[in-house]
């Protein structure tokens, strides 16, 4: 349905640069390059080779290329690919995509590269979906959670599952053809065992959840406390530069400030609130109320106080934050400013003193962080479910599966069995691309940038 034409798109990032690499698949991808191409006879050429020339428009001499070929089924979509790398300036790279959009080719739309390969089989529809979180990846953390699902590891153990929930289907198709006679083909007991050990797996896999997308999308940390404690300063002082305005006028800050840091190949995304405190400026109040709110969608909360404020103090505070029911750190700041007794006064308080303002204890803040959300020895090797909508189907499957042992334990006809059973297998083959729709593949690949 769509491998009929040839498609066409940049697959390097827009704008000027070295290079540019224009990719074509389909059919006529070999057959259409060669057109416009002076040099070999492309159509002659074996697979994976690469060949100089010229893009020609008629006489008009466009750019000296190097042209990958790639011979169907031996590439990325299965099909005939041709990689035009040129010179990337912006004129030529739209005068080589015009040419061969003229000679035939047709504009390809987002991700329609790799849902070729999906359609013809080259993977499935949740290693084509990490391909997209592997592009997106900014930290060894993501891209190894994504790498680790591209090579088939979430796969594998989801393949495993279905043939053998299909095994049991098929026994209890073959009881429904001979309901007359009374014949149980499918061990109860057998199949009983096979789900707790299924359900086993998609409870692992399901609690894999929260780990993978704090790794794919970053873990949020929110910096609480009372006004002018140093929030802002911290802020700064992890990310090495001047990111929030530091003053020493209290409500300084009013809306929330984030940017991300990679502590040891972990995205952390840092949001500085405004000072929590009674007010009457309905700005600075509006600021709280949001800093509530974040502190309430957090991973993990910083709580900083300051050398002004007593353990006494402190405790009230976190009194008030265990509420919240969100794991803490307790920060003490401007720690130069204590003496040796006042940080006694302390010690029943499991507290990390630093001085943001002369980045002093920050380094050993960063490692407080990983320990803290647990991630100090993450073990990407591991499968790690990190989409939301892999989760879904595996919590779908989960409920199907708890349907068969209530038929098990309170015994109904084979074919009331069959149907929960396939129920199971439609929400893992949605998963896998077993079980798909159009609405749910133009979802999905609408999602990709233009050339993969």
């Amino acid at each position: 349905m769509y491998t009929t034409d040839t498609i066409i798109a940049l697959s390097t990032p827009p704008g000027s640069g070295a290079i540019g690499v224009i990719r074509l698949s389909g059919p006529d991808a070999i057959n259409l390059t060669n057109q416009v191409f002076a040099g070999k006879d492309l159509t002659k050429q074996a697979s994976h080779t690469l060949h100089f020339g010229l893009i020609k428009d008629e006489e008009l001499i466009v750019d000296e290329v190097v042209a990958g070929l790639y011979v169907a089924p031996k590439s990325y979509t299965k099909e005939n690919v041709v990689e035009i790398s040129c010179h990337g300036s912006n004129y030529i790279i739209q005068q080589i995509l015009n040419l061969l959009i003229k000679k035939g080719a047709r504009a390809a739309k987002p991700g329609e590269f790799t849902l070729r390969a999906f359609l013809n089989g080259a993977f499935d529809l949740s290693q084509a979906e990490a391909v997209a979180d592997l592009i997106a990846s900014d930290s060894k953390a993501s891209h190894d959670v994504a790498l680790q699902q591209m090579r088939g590891g979430f796969s594998s153990e989801l393949k495993d599952l279905r043939e053998q929930l299909i095994h049991f289907a098929s026994m209890i198709e073959l009881e429904l053809d001979f309901a007359e006679e009374d014949v149980e083909f499918a061990n109860r007991e057998q199949l009983r065992a096979l789900i707790l050990k299924i359900n086993s797996v998609l409870y692992r896999l399901i609690s894999s959840f929260e780990m993978g997308n704090v790794l794919k999308n970053g873990v949020p940390i929110v910096i609480a406390g009372k006004p002018n404690v140093g929030k802002s300063t911290l802020l700064n002082a992890l990310l090495n530069e001047e990111r929030a305005i530091v003053s020493d006028i209290a409500g300084t800050t009013r809306d929330t400030i984030e940017d991300e840091l990679n502590i040891n190949g972990v995205i952390f995304r840092f949001i500085d609130t405004a000072g929590i405190r009674d007010t009457a400026d309905i700005i600075e109040a509006k600021g709280v109320e949001r800093t509530l709110e974040r502190m309430k969608q957090a991973k993990l909360i910083m709580y900083m106080v300051d050398a002004l404020q007593t353990p006494t103090e402190l405790e009230e505070q976190l009194t008030d934050l265990k509420k919240i029911d969100i794991p803490y750190l307790a920060i003490v700041n401007k720690a130069d400013l204590f003496t040796d007794q006042q940080k006694a006064a302390f010690a029943k308080q499991e507290v990390l003193f630093l001085s943001a303002k002369d980045g002093i204890g920050v380094e050993e803040l960063k490692t407080a962080l990983l320990e803290k959300v647990n991630l100090y020895h993450i073990n990407t090797s591991e499968t790690l479910v990190s989409n939301i909508r892999h989760v879904e189907a595996l919590k779908n499957t989960e409920k199907a599966l708890h349907n068969v042992l209530n038929n098990i334990d309170n015994p109904v006809t084979s074919d009331f069995l069959a149907i929960d059973i396939k129920q199971a297998l439609h929400y893992l083959g949605e998963i896998t691309g077993t079980v798909t729709t159009d609405d749910l593949l133009e979802n999905i690949f609408s999602k990709f940038c233009i050339g993969k």
